[in-house]
């Protein structure tokens, strides 16, 4: 623990989610003289599968509020523990089926069928803390599967096994009530919620007190959790068991050994205890009458301690799937949303939004209108007269207490990095040179970093191909040959007007004011109806001509891109 600090108070301001969430767990540290010791902000999420962009919220939701306080001055910690001493539950879409042979044995203790890390566990690890790293998340992990076998716990689980009917009493309390309307969503199963299993639910007979034993050891024999309690010696502590996976019989002393965990509504609450949390967010489902939460805080005082203060946090969708399931397989990682996203976007996505509000994230035509919101609420970030809440959460988003994340040096929006990614299907360095073209002077591809790369990838990969802009090889001889006067007059008057050097400024002009030519107006002239309406249909002649389709990108950018030559190659008659 750190020296004890007076209590901070946030700074006058714009108050958001985030500030109350950091001064109520301010208020949770805080004893009767009024100093705080080191705050702890938990996290929690089992190592099951990918961590997908529903489990990132567990995560960004504790940051935000540590990072408050970091902001503050508060000696604070963002403590995460991994339950990898959960059980395997089942094995998903895409593993070989005879891994069904771990299911029931820890997390940490199942091999990793890929062969690229440790243990099943691991493997799921490692692309979370690149990722989280990306984001300007820093914490303390904790794995639950070295906390037990280290012996840690085991004054803490000499005590729950000690109370087990005081326990089993108030878990009783809450057996017939209402659940929520998803007691086992795969979001809660796949959280801190995974090893609950279904221990304090099973029937129990009169008098036996062994049916709903808060300890679960693993079998000495064959590793799983697929254990039953026959006899406890509360004076030697010994637990003697069967397993129904392998038949193995045999004895655990509680006190000496290290084999096995406490079920997840003993286990929770011992920890909020044991590691002195002030603040832990959790899914809604942890809420309800019945939940872990609820449950929590009424173990919690017989290992000496309080629950936390809590918020329940809504669930983010994907649009187009399901709701998220990492056991489910095929949905969306932070690493995949930080290939088309900029880490203080995908940032701001989670701070924004009250916790408890559910959204969607979408990697379609979204992404550029999201791009475009990001890049306003910037430039009216940039005034000090303007600051709200919306400003506040983009001053979350940019990066934590420690200093911002990367942004481009040059920036340019997203939606014309993209246009122009998808006309060329170039190398970085040809799109570069056309950025410079419409407009946006950089002196390397590096100036358009991280933003380009993001542009280029949303475009391959998330730009379907009946979207994509498909520069015509040759000049269409048919249409061209069919061409109306009026519609000859627009090209001639175009290529006539075209500058050989192509400046968006200058190409723009060309563009739009051809149907005012051909009206026997001058460029700069304000339009008639009658030029509106030929403007939409010279820039459908346009498309048609150049990438085979009613619409597409910008004109101007477009033919920009393309250069004078290929323009006059496509639109010129034979």
């Amino acid at each position: 623990m750190s020296g004890r600090v007076p209590q901070a108070e946030a700074q006058a301001g714009p108050v958001d989610w985030v500030s109350r969430a950091a001064d109520q767990a301010l208020r949770h540290a805080q004893d009767a003289d009024g100093q705080v010791r080191l705050v702890t902000c938990a996290s929690g999420a089992s190592p099951s599968g990918p961590v997908h962009l529903g489990n990132l919220r567990e995560f960004l939701t504790v940051h935000f509020v540590a990072d408050e306080l970091r902001r503050r001055g508060v000696p604070v910690r963002h403590l995460h523990s991994w339950d990898d001493y959960d059980r395997f539950r089942k094995v998903p879409a895409g593993v070989d089926a005879s891994w069904a042979e771990h299911i029931g044995r820890p997390l940490s203790a199942v091999p990793d069928p890929w062969e690229c890390h440790a243990s099943w566990a691991e493997h799921f690890k490692a692309p979370l803390r690149a990722a989280l790293a990306e984001l300007g998340v820093e914490m303390e992990e904790i794995s639950q599967t070295e906390m037990y076998k280290a012996g840690t716990y085991r004054e803490q689980i000499l005590l729950a096994v000690r109370e087990r009917n005081r326990i089993d009493e108030i878990l009783g309390r809450y057996r017939t009530k209402a659940k929520s309307p998803e007691p086992s969503s795969e979001q809660e199963a796949e959280s801190l919620e995974e090893s609950v299993a279904a221990d304090d639910e099973a029937p129990a007979a009169p008098g036996d007190d062994l049916a709903r034993f808060p300890f679960k050891p693993y079998c000495r024999e064959c590793g799983r959790d697929t254990t039953t309690a026959t006899a406890y010696d509360d004076e030697s502590t010994d637990l003697a068991y069967t397993c129904s996976s392998c038949g193995f019989s045999g004895v655990t002393n509680l006190a000496t050994q290290d084999e096995g965990k406490l079920v997840w509504k003993v286990d929770w609450p011992m920890r909020w205890t044991f590691e002195g949390v002030d603040f832990e967010p959790a899914g809604l489902d942890h809420a309800t009458p019945g939940s872990s939460f609820t449950v929590g805080q009424e173990v919690a005082p017989l290992f000496g301690g309080r629950a936390p203060s809590f918020f329940g946090y809504g669930f983010v969708g994907f649009a187009g799937m399901q709701k998220m399931s990492s056991s489910a397989g095929g949905v969306p990682t932070a690493t995949d949303a930080l290939r088309v996203l900029e880490a203080p976007i995908l940032r701001w996505l989670y701070v924004r939004r009250a916790p408890k509000q559910t959204f969607n994230i979408d990697f379609g035509p979204e992404v550029v209108r999201l791009y475009d919101e990001w890049d306003a609420l910037g430039r009216k970030a940039a005034d000090p007269a303007k600051r709200d809440a919306a400003v506040l959460a983009h001053e979350r988003a940019v990066g934590p207490a420690a200093g911002p994340l990367p942004t481009s040096r040059v920036s340019v929006p997203f939606r014309t990095l993209s246009s122009v990614a998808d006309v060329t299907a170039g190398s970085a360095e040809l799109i570069s040179q056309v950025i410079g073209q419409v407009g946006y002077a950089h002196e390397s591809v590096a100036d358009l970093e991280p933003r380009l790369s993001k542009a280029m990838q949303w475009t391959a990969e998330f730009v379907p191909a009946e979207d994509r802009t498909i520069v015509r090889e040759t000049p269409d001889a048919e249409r061209l040959a069919a061409l109306e006067p009026r519609e000859r007059q627009w090209l001639d008057l175009l290529l006539a007007n075209l500058p050989t050097e192509l400046e968006l400024e200058a190409v723009t002009t060309v563009v739009y004011g051809v149907p005012k030519l051909a009206h026997g107006l001058a460029v700069d002239d304000a339009p008639t109806d009658e030029v509106k309406t030929d403007q939409k249909a010279f820039f459908r002649l346009l498309y048609n001509l150049l990438v085979g389709k009613d619409r597409g990108p910008r004109l101007p950018t477009l033919i920009v891109a393309l250069g004078a030559d290929k323009v006059r190659e496509l639109l010129a008659a034979s």
